[in-house]
């Protein structure tokens, strides 16, 4: 008789694969670390200083450094022959250490995705995984390896140009979806630096690089919970950011950089400054000279210095004169030094100089950015059902120079985006007017920024002779992203003024925004039939606009910002705190503006489709709960519309009674769901009670006792729906890693 043994780790131990498992990333961890003391053992100190040097392609690049271990990684080098020249360089160093390659990759390599704020529209977490990991994998077919994004900058100020690269105005859609970017990166080939940390995007006035007041309490609750998720979810370093934060820049603030990153977040990554940001200590009036400068940014946590070069030319001198200790070099040298180990970079070829971009768009990425941007299209406004195109229109009048401009609706940086990829918005709405036998004319009426109107007369007439204007107007690539602070919110040049002429013909005219922000829309907006937010769409932005004004495609996205009414109104957000005179109609003593609604024109969250979703039977499932326990939200959402469409289904919250004012409503949970014509569908959403609090501004995170209202809806002016009491409170002092 023989016997068999067989041993079942798990029916030993349901923990014991788990504890294996991380018994074997701990080694992993330990043979890095290994390897990094015997290599540290052997730099010399400029070697290590090397390590610690960021530089650009084109000048001040000196080749030669590279061979002399002088420098540790690089940024902007976007072909394969560049990467493989620098990386052969520097395999003939002395130590043979890998540099890194970086480029900033915020919306697509060759193939644009929509920008970031567009993208966020869609507030669907799996788009932005799709369009990163695309992104990631056309960059590192050329050898990049690391990427200057996400950007994880909230930003209730849309005066601020950069507001195109993030998220918009929520913590909570900031976080899910910053955590899903930095997902997709990794999953496509690319290392991350997610930016800038921290509070860029509050700057006094809506001026880049101006400085910003943020107390640390609000630092915690709004503007970190993002920078936080990417760290979670594995970011490999994050990027110091331009402005001073409470009247120390960040570029030297060790309370962002060590502090929370290190300390309470447990960050092993490193910190890299943005470009020439250790050198600008000096402009912020904190250092006297470079020295100073590169002392005060690694003292503070900053491992890397970009395209300063202050690092290379004065840590040397500091350590030993003794005002920087040996021992902080050497830690910022392990930080890089440990990306590098575990990237794989000593062990990964060098890049193939045979390939290059040529090879995108593939078909796969170019359908991937149409289903993107289909979703982040937001219908604002659709009088009289004007959208979808229907049989009855024979003809129509695209008019505005943002129809044709194919390099415009990629977007601010579109890293090696081509404007011969790109399918223009006329180009697509011809395409798909064809297949109608919808007849087409086209006419600009004015140049990109609509300086003068010497051509309008061409499209007032095209628009007589049609049945329906198309009207694609905006801001040019130009007046949007980095260095674009405006103070007026308003249609640049003459857009308005060709505007009103087109409505004056008495034919319906649909808007079509190609922006990087809410614009204001006075009195356009009571009069223009329909109006369709577009973003910069990307390279498929064209073909993805026609589907949806011919109802191909239903519109689903959601303002992830609020759309001022006036430029007076900002800073705008849902989320304020209450005041202690609220506004009352006919009472200038309340909250209130005396030449303008206090309302945003749009709230965040709005979005308008060619469906019509109805909320009912909405119930919760526990009215007390303690502290360890979940918030779980119930809701009927059926679509009473006659078309398939996709719903963004919204719990908010609020404490109305605590110890400090908390906001009026905030975001907790929501969810996506996609519904065909007549169907119902019950939604459950979920919260657990330990994200119901709040921070003190000593980081302490608190949970009090207490009722807190529920609402559920389609957008930010979601309907109460009940209230829940928490019977236990939590306090939590801030971890120490």
């Amino acid at each position: 008789m023989r016997f068999r043994f067989s041993l079942n780790l798990t029916r030993l131990s349901p923990a014991l694969p788990i504890l294996l498992g991380l018994a074997s990333v701990a080694h992993a961890q330990d043979n890095v670390e290994h390897r990094i003391n015997e290599l540290l053992s052997r730099m010399t100190l400029e070697e290590k200083v090397g390590q610690l040097n960021l530089i650009s392609h084109g000048p001040p690049l000196d080749w030669n450094n590279i061979a002399n271990g002088k420098i540790g990684a690089f940024l902007n080098f976007n072909s394969a022959g560049d990467i493989a020249q620098a990386q052969s360089l520097a395999r003939q160093s002395r130590l043979k250490i890998p540099a890194l390659f970086g480029l900033d990759i915020l919306h697509g390599f060759r193939t644009q995705f929509p920008v970031p704020l567009g993208e966020a529209a869609a507030f669907n977490p799996r788009l932005s995984q799709l369009a990163s990991t695309f992104a990631a994998r056309e960059a590192s077919h050329v050898g990049v390896q690391w990427t200057f994004a996400p950007m994880a900058d909230l930003s209730r100020d849309s005066r601020w140009g950069r507001i195109v690269e993030g998220f918009g105005e929520d913590p909570y859609l900031g976080s899910v979806l910053t955590a899903a970017r930095v997902r997709g990166f990794r999953e496509g080939g690319l290392a991350t630096a997610v930016k800038h940390f921290a509070g860029y995007g509050a700057p006094q006035g809506g001026r880049d690089y101006d400085t910003t007041f943020i107390p640390r309490a609000e630092m915690y609750d709004i503007y970190l919970p993002s920078f936080q998720a990417a760290v979670e979810a594995g970011t490999v370093s994050v990027m110091a950011a331009f402005n001073a934060l409470n009247g120390m820049p960040a570029t030297a603030n060790e309370w962002l950089q060590t502090e929370v990153l290190r300390h309470q977040w447990g960050f092993r990554g490193f910190v890299t400054s943005d470009w020439g940001g250790v050198g600008e200590l000096i402009g912020h009036g904190i250092a006297a000279d470079g020295a100073e400068a590169a002392r005060k940014a690694l003292l503070a946590g900053v491992d890397m210095d970009m395209m300063g070069e202050l690092y290379v030319s004065h840590l040397p001198d500091e350590v030993r004169a003794g005002r920087v200790p040996q021992k902080a070099v050497d830690e910022a040298v392990r930080r890089v030094l440990r990306a590098k180990m575990e990237l794989g970079l000593f062990e990964r070829p060098d890049a193939d100089p045979s390939h290059d971009d040529s090879a995108f768009p593939s078909r796969e990425s170019r359908q991937a950015a149409r289903d993107v941007a289909a979703e982040s299209l937001v219908l604002l406004a659709n009088r009289d059902q004007t959208l979808p195109i229907g049989a009855g229109i024979r003809s129509v009048a695209v008019v505005g120079p943002l129809a044709d401009a194919p390099r415009d609706q990629l977007g601010p940086h579109a890293a090696r985006g081509h404007e011969q990829d790109s399918v223009s918005l006329l180009q697509g709405i011809r395409a798909r007017a064809a297949r109608a036998g919808v007849e087409v004319r086209y006419a600009p009426a004015c140049d990109l920024f609509c300086r003068t109107i010497d051509h309008l007369p061409e499209a007032v007439e095209a628009a007589r002779s049609s049945d329906l204007i198309i009207a694609v107007f905006g801001e040019p690539q130009e007046l949007s992203g980095e260095a674009a602070s405006r103070t007026r919110m308003t249609l640049s040049g003459s857009q308005e003024a060709a505007l009103k002429a087109l409505i004056a013909t008495g034919k319906p005219v649909v808007l079509v925004l190609i922006a990087g922000r809410p614009l204001e829309l006075n009195s356009l907006a009571d009069k223009l039939s329909s109006i369709l937010m577009a973003w910069y769409p990307g390279t498929e932005g064209g073909s993805a606009v026609a589907d949806a004004l011919f109802g191909d495609t239903n519109p689903s996205g959601k303002l992830p910002v609020s759309w001022p009414r006036a430029g007076g109104q900002l800073p705008l957000y849902y989320n304020r705190l209450p005041t202690g005179r609220p506004t009352l109609p006919n009472n200038r003593f309340t909250l209130n503006y005396i030449d303008e609604a206090i309302t945003p024109l749009y709230p965040f969250g709005w979005g308008l489709g060619y469906s019509a979703f109805t909320y009912s039977d909405a119930s919760i499932g526990k009215s007390q709960l303690a502290k360890n326990e979940t918030l779980s939200v119930t809701v009927t959402v059926k679509n009473a519309g006659e078309r398939a469409g996709q719903e963004v289904v919204q719990l908010y919250t609020r404490d109305p009674v605590a110890s400090r004012s908390r906001p009026l409503r905030e975001l907790k949970a929501f969810e996506k769901i996609a519904l065909a014509p007549g169907e119902s569908r019950q939604v459950t959403l979920e919260v657990p009670v330990d994200r119901l609090g709040f921070h003190l501004d000593d980081g302490t995170y608190l949970v009090e006792r207490g009722a807190i209202q529920v609402f559920v809806g389609g957008s930010s002016l979601a309907d109460k729906i009940g209230e829940v009491e928490i019977t236990e409170e939590t306090r939590r002092a801030p971890p120490q890693e």
